[in-house]
């Protein structure tokens, strides 16, 4: 076999241009790889040895840029004065959802691909909440309904109502056994309230007859849950999306076709 230069291709043709990973974003990998094998804990210090920059090999620079992106990912945090060090961190699940909502600022998902999932998922998680919720979690998911029941008077209450009705399939997350998934429903609810289309859409006035027909799935959906009848609250969340769904998508086509003032 003939050896041939880094960056070539056979037949000479250059293959397409991959980014160089610098060294600072190596570095930090490579502590982060530590704290995960090592089994560190929020609160647990990190070795100095770990990042050292003379242990690791590095300059001064390129350690701090490495720790800096770390701190910046929520993983470490850093401390100075007697007792100071770097020490593993938590990620709360509100800043790790805004993360991954700055990510699809540039190319966000159409209101089908959010519902997509959302028809598949939130099913499960009604379902596998039925008999599981305790007298607090019911107390908190009946007051959510409440906060929309009311006419709304003006767009701005209109819009506070939406979202609420939003922040109830939050709080359903919330209530989870399988944190997984109730982080994956409310990173869903996250990118409904970024979208630019959906944001003109919850400030229109909703139909009276699909406010009652959201307001009647959540009641459902309660008694099933109540009732310890995962089934039944798989076909109502379903359902329950499904019109939701059908509703947006409407209201997109609508808005598209205003003419522009």
């Amino acid at each position: 076999m003939t050896d041939r230069p880094e960056g070539h291709s056979i037949g000479g043709t250059p293959p397409a241009t991959i980014r160089r990973r610098k060294r600072p974003d190596m570095i930090a990998d490579q502590i982060r790889e530590r704290i995960v094998i090592e089994g560190l804990k929020p609160g647990d210090r990190v070795p100095a040895a770990w990042v050292s920059p003379e242990k690791l090999g590095i300059s001064r620079g390129t350690c701090r840029e490495a720790l800096k992106l770390l701190e910046f990912q929520g993983l470490i945090t850093s401390k100075t004065g007697p007792g100071g060090g770097v020490f593993v961190s938590s990620v709360s699940e509100r800043d790790a959802i805004h993360l991954l909502d700055n990510l699809f600022l540039s190319r966000p998902p159409s209101i089908a691909d959010i519902y997509a999932l959302r028809k598949a998922l939130e099913p499960e998680l009604a379902a596998g909440l039925a008999g599981q919720l305790s007298a607090d979690e019911m107390a908190r998911l009946q007051a959510s309904i409440r906060l929309y029941e009311a006419e709304p008077t003006s767009a701005e209450e209109e819009y506070a109502q939406r979202i609420a009705e939003l922040d109830f399939h939050a709080e359903l997350a919330n209530c989870s056994r399988n944190k997984l998934l109730g982080f994956v429903c409310n990173f869903l609810l996250s990118l409904l309230k970024d979208k630019t289309e959906c944001r003109a859409i919850y400030l229109e006035p909703t139909p009276w007859w699909m406010r009652d027909t959201g307001i009647n799935y959540q009641v459902r959906l309660l008694r099933a849950l109540m009732a310890g009848d995962g089934e039944r609250a798989r076909k109502i969340m379903h359902e329950h999306m499904s019109e939701a769904e059908k509703f947006m998508l409407e209201r997109a086509v609508l808005a598209a076709a205003k003419p522009k003032a």
